[in-house]
């Protein structure tokens, strides 16, 4: 019988973190990801891989 359900990632996201915004930086944020089409989380992604490529210069 072949096996059911959802096949594993290659790199799975196991790590959470949880970040308290002030109104006005969540704001800022939604903005942000709204006018590069992408969600809360994909922004804060990127934020912090610009973030390290900029440390390692």
């Amino acid at each position: 019988m072949a096996k059911m359900g959802r096949p594993k990632a290659e790199n799975p996201k196991s790590s959470k973190i949880s970040i308290r915004f002030t109104d006005e930086e969540y704001e800022q944020l939604k903005k942000c990801a709204a006018q590069n089409n992408q969600t809360i989380t994909e922004a804060i992604r990127k934020g912090v891989r610009q973030l390290f490529e900029t440390m390692q210069q």
